[in-house]
């Protein structure tokens, strides 16, 4: 039915994707040809075809066990990152993908989104730039596909996970695309500084391909918009239609909580009741889509 998947970014939030996504891909049998991601939305796309969701979460539940804090401040006077983020997350992603590592060739194409700084702008200011950028349009402009971020000079560069050619590259991949000071250092791709994907847009969607058909779109926060909607992309061939879906409710669980792995399933919950509302709500919607 979609021959296209967007993930979009989130951190922790997008264990309501997972959710979803175990509820409508077997029900709608979905099998795209490309998935596009940013973050731990890509992480996200890249699990969902290599490990089964609850052995993740088990995962992360001893991982965290006896994390308990988010910011270690005493770090500092020992020269020591305040963060845990970086360190745990690296690994957790070398432990996730490493032994089912090869069967993302034979999983979609999943295109995972970078952004690279302005040339204009050392990487320290790129940082501070893109981050107030960043928070502008998620607090203030509540945009579902920013622009500050593009005209700051922020652009973005997408790279499959079949093209890294082994865990550690994936994991620097997606760390790259995770990339958020303070709670990672500035990363850096081919000798460059990058930063979060979703400096230029949280919710990829120029990274699909320009072709007929459908697409989903599953955003992990809320839009003053209606949960299920169809936008209309006049693709290079024909009509695109996009149809985006995001949480009925926030999502319980904080981007970057490390300390509070329970909230995981509860994330994963509340997307697989979306997803139920979903299946039953999508007649109505695409027929309402197709009269538009």
């Amino acid at each position: 039915m979609f021959d296209q998947v967007v993930f979009a970014g989130g951190g922790n939030r997008c264990w309501w994707q997972a959710g979803f996504w175990d509820i409508v891909q077997p029900e709608l049998r979905i099998r795209p040809r490309v998935i596009t991601g940013i973050s731990a939305g890509a992480a996200t796309a890249c699990m969902l075809y290599t490990r089964d969701a609850d052995w993740v979460m088990r995962y992360y539940e001893e991982a965290l066990r006896h994390n308990k804090r988010n910011a270690y401040w005493g770090n500092l006077l020992r020269g020591e990152s305040v963060f845990p983020h970086y360190r745990i997350y690296r690994q957790a992603l070398l432990d996730i993908y490493g032994e089912p590592f090869t069967q993302l060739q034979d999983a979609p194409e999943i295109r995972i989104g970078v952004s690279h700084v302005p040339r204009w702008l050392g990487a320290r200011s790129a940082v501070a730039a893109g981050l107030i950028a960043y928070n502008i349009e998620k607090h203030i402009r509540k945009t579902l596909h920013p622009t500050l971020g593009r005209k700051l000079g922020f652009h973005p560069e997408f790279v499959t996970a079949q093209e890294c050619a082994s865990v550690e590259d994936l994991a620097d991949l997606i760390l790259q695309s995770s990339c958020t000071p303070p709670f990672t250092p500035v990363l850096r791709r081919d000798g460059r500084p990058v930063l979060d994907g979703g400096m230029v847009d949280n919710v990829p969607v120029g990274a699909l391909d320009e072709t007929p058909g459908r697409v989903l779109v599953m955003v992990t926060r809320l839009y003053p918009r209606p949960q299920m909607f169809v936008v209309r992309h006049q693709a290079a061939q024909g009509v695109q239609q996009r149809l985006y879906v995001q949480p009925s409710a926030k999502v319980p669980i904080s981007s970057w909580d490390y300390t509070s792995p329970q909230q995981m399933q509860h994330a994963y919950n509340l997307g697989r009741v979306d997803g139920e509302r979903f299946l039953a709500r999508l007649p109505d919607v695409m027929e309402s889509a197709a009269h538009a």
